[in-house]
């Protein structure tokens, strides 16, 4: 009999909600609404509006008479509801403390952006979405929910399920690319990993699905920016991600800070009250972005901070993060009918139906627990989760000549560039990972046994080559040159757009003295957008796109390059030639002019409209190939025909391979995409093996929004499209 070990136990224990399959009874149902609603009865007006404020922070407040009031006093009184950023058990329970001694003892909850781990660094969300391993991203966002709740965290603002075309907007590194389909799909998952299927439980948070609506296409990628759609594209391209992650249970949605419509979304009536809670039927609340509410003057649509209370409120908004239009102003809206308390009594209702459900009620302490911290904060079951997803993240975008996997022996090595060495960057963009317990490239390599000649290459701060001479040296001594450049972490992220995508000119100079050397080059691109590197994309013999992996970045780097695994990444997002391509994606429209036909057709006249890289893209160090596609019958039901085809693992190693199904309805009521991402699988082949893949074609795979946002499906001819990416791709036509 096997001993059961100590990590085998809290294995156990986090893995609970996953293998976990209990649901809330009607009972509890009952009890829950009979608890709320006798609570109810008992606040005052000042109470319930407290429940709608959530603070950033602790220290003091400014009173009424502009005195200085400690923040545990407003709390005692009873008039906030949530606070985000405070961390650290024991700050956590002072502030529990305060609201306990509060008239009703309603129990705050406490909210933190934890979007790729919490204390253990799991790889940026948008190469998690590289893996399309939806099994791997539940099990990351599961874990980093286990952290957070070990540590008093009850409520993470994430996931971010915004689709975006645009590489220039900064925050492309918090989601999951250009995809609604796949976006979808991650959004349950992300979902399911936080939240579980028990609310209560101590390695479960809420969720809030984020940016709702479509932030992720401001104009000219310009953080913050307008968005202008109409209501056609967003529900095709924009609006699937939000639906899917209400509909796996997502607790809360935060507002966007753009407009919609004209209308800023923090006072969205359509988006908030209409779409969301009446026609999708989500039962959670609204928090807004931080201080969007106040900001809706800044859109002028508002005149004052009273006008911007009403018009938030009574569109939906529930609760108002940072700024206070709601504490100063809604008792007096109320008293001058301009807000309705049913409204306010529903919004209340909902933020205490959360609380409820997170088990606050019963013991408001219980996410704060010291031991159960200890035991689960970067612990081996976790380490090992983030460096299984890291490894999957990164894409191989390059291998002539086979220089990749490194031989056993390969033990010589010039390692270049001052990206191997940096915890900060190998953490990611907007993380809390302990940056101390960061494994490095270079630390992953040393522990290897490797014998590095190790050279900054360029300045991290200046991106200016440094000590050239030296560092061809340690090139021209070694048996392989292994170069990383690109991005640092914070270049990406809120805050972060960029006119210039580019990796920085004297970074790719660098690349190319290297390979003059005669030296085999592998460049790794670290990265945390799609980023444009022409001139080490022509001349490099083997890239890798290893984004920002987190506090295992280095062991995963280094088991992908000496083929410990088989990488089997693929872009998420498409990577342009060219700045002036963007934004750039694969699901555009044919046009009057086709691009494929040339001549007058649509293109640019200096530079290419080709990609890069495409959607989908990433290679193996196997090679597969597609034959044999064909359709099969349906089930006379639901499923209309299915569609099938043969791969082939025609390299030498065990390799995994993410087939992909894109559909083209060659003719429509409203102009319609060349193609559409509506089904992948992910397999693993040994050398030589085959399998079959089929896909079930439903109404989901053929039908489409119209303008009036209906759901539709229409008859007639559909081409389905099998590939391993979305331009290398085996054709064959379906009337339906």
């Amino acid at each position: 009999m096997k001993k059961v070990t100590h990590w085998m136990c809290l294995y156990l224990f986090l893995c609970l909600p996953i293998i976990s399959l209990s649901a809330q009874n009607s009972e509890n149902l009952k009890k829950k609404k009979n608890f709320i609603s006798n609570l109810m009865k008992k606040m005052t007006l000042d109470e319930k509006i407290g429940q709608l404020y959530q603070c950033s922070g602790g220290g003091d407040i400014t009173g009424p008479n502009k005195e200085r009031i400690p923040r545990t006093e407003q709390i005692s009184q009873g008039y906030l509801g949530s606070m985000l950023n405070i961390q650290g058990i024991e700050e956590i329970r002072k502030y529990q403390e305060a609201a306990m001694k509060s008239r009703l003892g309603i129990p705050l909850v406490f909210g933190l952006d934890v979007l790729h781990g919490y204390r253990t660094g799991f790889p940026i969300p948008l190469a998690e979405a590289a893996s399309f391993d939806l099994k791997a991203i539940e099990k990351a966002s599961h874990y980093s929910a286990t952290e957070a709740a070990s540590e008093g965290i009850n409520w993470t603002f994430a996931p971010m399920v915004d689709i975006s075309w645009d590489a220039r907007w900064g925050r492309v590194m918090e989601g999951a690319g250009e995809d609604p389909f796949y976006g979808a799909l991650v959004a349950k998952a992300r979902i399911r990993g936080l939240q579980g299927d028990d609310l209560s439980a101590t390695n479960t948070i809420m969720a809030c699905v984020k940016h709702f609506a479509a932030y992720g296409a401001p104009i000219a990628g310009k953080e913050y920016n307008n968005v202008d759609m109409s209501l056609s594209h967003f529900a095709n391209f924009y609006m699937p991600p939000y639906k899917a992650a209400v509909e796996a249970g997502a607790a809360t949605v935060m507002g966007a800070f753009n407009d919609y419509n004209n209308i800023p979304s923090s006072c969205n009536t359509f988006l908030l009250r209409k779409l969301l809670k009446e026609q999708w039927g989500f039962k959670g609340f609204v928090v807004s972005d931080m201080n969007s509410v106040r900001e809706i003057i800044n859109h002028r649509y508002a005149k004052d901070e009273k006008d911007a209370a009403a018009k938030a409120i009574n569109a939906g908004m529930d609760m108002e993060m940072v700024s206070t239009c709601y504490l100063k102003h809604l008792k007096e809206l109320i008293k001058e009918g301009k807000v309705k308390e049913s409204i306010l009594n529903d919004a209340v209702r909902r933020i205490l139906e959360k609380k409820y459900e997170l088990g606050l009620f019963d013991d408001p302490y219980k996410y704060c627990n010291p031991e159960r911290a200890r035991q689960v904060l970067n612990s081996p079951p976790i380490r090992k989760a983030t460096r299984h997803i890291a490894e999957r993240s990164i894409v191989l975008l390059k291998n002539e000549r086979n220089v990749l996997p490194l031989s056993k022996e390969t033990k010589k090595i010039a390692l270049i560039g001052a990206l191997a060495k940096s915890k900060g960057d190998m953490r990611g963009g907007w993380s809390g990972a302990d940056e101390s317990k960061v494994v490095t490239l270079y630390e992953a390599m040393e522990n290897r046994g490797c014998a590095i000649n190790y050279c900054d290459g360029y300045d991290l701060e200046r991106n200016q080559i440094v000590n050239l001479d030296q560092t061809l040296s340690a090139a021209r001594q070694s048996d392989i040159v292994i170069v990383a450049i690109g991005e640092r972490a914070g270049e990406t992220g809120e805050l972060s757009s960029k006119g210039d995508i580019s990796i920085p000119t004297e970074q790719q100079k660098l690349v190319s003295e290297l390979i003059k050397t005669g030296k085999p080059v592998v460049a790794l691109i670290m990265c945390g957008r799609p980023v444009i590197f022409n001139e080490v994309r022509r001349e490099a013999p083997a890239i890798l796109c290893t984004w920002w992996l987190g506090s295992e970045a280095g062991n995963a780097i280094c088991n992908v390059l000496w083929g410990d695994y088989n990488p089997s990444g693929k872009l998420p997002m498409t990577f342009p030639q060219h700045n002036g391509q963007i934004p750039l994606y694969y699901q555009y429209k044919s046009t009057g002019r086709p691009t494929a036909l040339g001549g007058w057709c649509s293109k640019y006249k200096d530079i290419p409209t080709d990609p890069a890289y495409p959607f989908g893209y990433g290679l193996s160090y196997s090679t597969f190939t597609y034959s044999d596609v064909k359709l099969l019958p349906g089930n006379g039901k639901d499923v209309h025909t299915r569609v099938a085809a043969t791969i082939t693992n025609t390299g030498k190693y065990t390799g995994e391979e993410v087939v992909q199904l894109y559909i083209r309805d060659e003719v429509a009521s409203i102009t319609r995409p060349i193609k559409e991402l509506k089904g992948f699988e992910k397999i693993e082949l040994k050398a030589g093996e085959s399998k079959i893949v089929t896909f079930d074609i439903k109404d989901q795979q053929l039908g489409f929004y119209d303008n009036a946002m209906k759901f539709t499906v229409e008859k007639g001819d559909f081409t389905f499209m099998i590939g391993g990416n979305s331009e290398e791709l085996k054709e064959i036509v379906y009337n339906y």
